[in-house]
């Protein structure tokens, strides 16, 4: 099983960021302890932890389908290449991605495959993938995205209620059947012979869009701690999801929830030396929503954005246009330098 090989622990002597863990099987029974962790997490750092989230089994079956995508040709993977648009299913080589504002090349290599697919499914609707993600559409992938969606409608629903807005109004900006940049990703990371703490292979970025869910073996997310320039490791938890919040929540409530900023880098000490998978779920609204503050669903929304009227609220573009200009600007063929890098980036840039 791919990150469940017989790697080291993750060292007990390198700092870590204690994130919130939020048990999902107490948000689901409405209990209010446990809700009121929830928005601690989604207000102050934007990630936490979520345990007993019922996805096991979809998450096993997938890092299964991802290593067996993996181990296919370079050019066989190729053949269903995102390319430099800005489109974003399909297999990304490492390689191709700037981490940063010299150009600095990414050791990241992915596969996204769309929500839309895999609800779509036997039909296509955008694209076709690598025969290993393909021939398992089915049994495999849309398992995977449904479960997911339900454990994010259930975590958007209460952040819903607490931010004042009316039932259902979140879900209606992130309907399934409607066209959207959700996503089910795998990812691999060669292992790292030389050990580099600060080897970064994939930018330092807010994500792009509602709510992620990350499951991980190995170390090497990192996430930025708010107020400072301190970079500390998450620690993957068994059985545990790493939940975070996207830019489009953190324009939709005004600024009360946040999008934080993150990276990976080189697992730490012995734990470089393996091979590193990583499936993530990333959820966004659909294509044609705005991405804006949205002071008419709460009061509690209306007073943060009069509060700050210095931010930029209203960015004037869809969720979909917001996803392609960030994508297709971190690719290495269009950099031509700092000013294409600041263009990829996210809240971090206005919210911050």
């Amino acid at each position: 099983m791919p990150g469940l090989t017989a790697a080291p622990p993750f060292p007990d002597d390198i700092p870590t960021y204690p994130l919130i863990t939020v048990d999902y099987d107490l948000i689901k029974a409405g209990d209010q302890a446990e809700i009121d962790k929830l928005w601690k997490a989604a207000t102050e750092l934007g990630f936490w932890y979520l345990k007993n989230h019922g996805t096991d089994a979809e998450v096993n079956a997938m890092f299964e389908m991802g290593a067996e995508t993996m181990r296919l040709p370079l050019e066989e993977k190729m053949k269903f290449e995102q390319g430099d648009e800005g489109v974003y299913f399909g297999y990304k080589a490492a390689g191709v991605n700037a981490i940063d504002e010299k150009g600095t090349l990414d050791a990241t290599e992915f596969l996204n495959v769309s929500k839309d697919d895999a609800l779509a499914w036997p039909e296509i609707a955008h694209r076709t993938y690598p025969s290993p993600a393909q021939n398992r559409m089915g049994d495999t992938i849309k398992p995977f995205v449904e479960k997911s969606l339900a454990v994010n409608a259930t975590l958007l629903a209460v952040l819903e209620k607490r931010l004042g807005i009316k039932e259902g109004e979140l879900a209606k900006l992130h309907r399934p059947s409607e066209r959207s940049g959700c996503v089910a990703r795998i990812s691999r990371v060669s292992p790292q012979n030389a050990v580099e703490e600060a080897k970064r292979v994939l930018q330092a970025h807010t994500d792009f869009g509602s709510l992620t869910l990350l499951h991980n073996r190995l170390g090497g997310l990192q996430v930025l701690v708010p107020g400072t320039d301190d970079w500390l490791y998450v620690k993957p938890m068994p059985g545990h999801a790493v939940c975070n919040l996207g830019d489009a929540m953190a324009y939709i409530s005004g600024g009360i929830l946040r999008s934080n900023l993150h990276r990976v880098v080189a697992p730490p000490k012995e734990q470089a030396k393996y091979e590193r998978f990583s499936l993530v779920f990333l959820q966004r609204p659909e294509d044609a929503v705005v991405l804006r503050a949205m002071p008419e669903l709460s009061p509690l929304i209306a007073e943060a954005v009069a509060k700050t009227p210095e931010k930029n609220w209203d960015t004037g573009v869809t969720s979909k246009e917001w996803m392609t200009r960030r994508f297709k600007n971190i690719r290495i063929k269009n950099y031509k330098g700092p000013e294409t890098w600041k263009a990829s980036r996210g809240t971090e840039t206005v919210l911050s």
